[in-house]
């Protein structure tokens, strides 16, 4: 059986979709983050949880203090995109429950009373969450350069606060002149799959 989603958004979205390393300068506008994030709240969460939060780095003052807490090589890839967005679990993620799970209200103290038992299920669920935001990056027709090479401790302390914990630096933005690393291989199916 074939995908139902058009062959076109499949390679827009997937298969021709690869992390950017260069962009040009076009800007990335607020309604375009405002379109991407109207499409990917809608990704699932446990209880909808919804513990993403998101940092949008644009002026020149934001982006100097960012690029000291990159590793070295993604640095200039940092200075130079139009956008940057940290990712980030907030860990109290459990205030806005009542709001999000209203048929479910006493989810917040029955599940999530304990920090340990938030941290783990923010980050997991942020992570998922931020999956369909580098997903949506790439519905707007924009690159998306996903990185972990950063000193979290010193981007929580410069960004976030101990409620929130960094899990990733996303730069946003139009393809520039040698963006793209050659396609890395990928696991088979019967690699991966199991059937029992």
């Amino acid at each position: 059986m074939s995908l139902v989603l058009d062959p076109a958004a499949q390679d827009l979205l997937f298969r021709e979709a690869r992390t950017a390393n260069t962009f040009t300068d076009e800007p990335v506008t607020d309604e375009q983050v405002q379109a991407i994030y109207d499409l990917v709240k809608f990704g699932p969460t446990a209880f909808n949880q919804s513990p993403l939060r998101i940092v949008l780095v644009r002026s020149a003052e934001g982006r100097e203090r960012l690029v000291q807490h990159m590793a070295e090589g993604n640095r200039p890839k940092t200075a130079t995109a139009p956008l940057v967005a940290i990712l980030a679990a907030d860990n109290e993620f459990h205030e806005e429950l009542p709001a999000l799970l209203p048929h479910f209200p006493q989810a917040k103290d029955m599940f999530f009373a304990e920090r340990p038992v938030r941290e783990s299920a923010a980050g997991l669920n942020a992570a998922l969450q931020a999956a369909y935001f580098i997903i949506g990056v790439r519905a707007a027709g924009l690159a998306a350069g996903p990185m972990t090479g950063y000193d979290a401790a010193g981007i929580q302390k410069e960004f976030l606060d101990g409620d929130h914990t960094p899990l990733m630096v996303v730069n946003i933005g139009r393809p520039g002149e040698d963006a793209w690393f050659p396609r890395s291989p990928r696991l088979s199916y019967d690699e991966v799959i199991t059937t029992v």
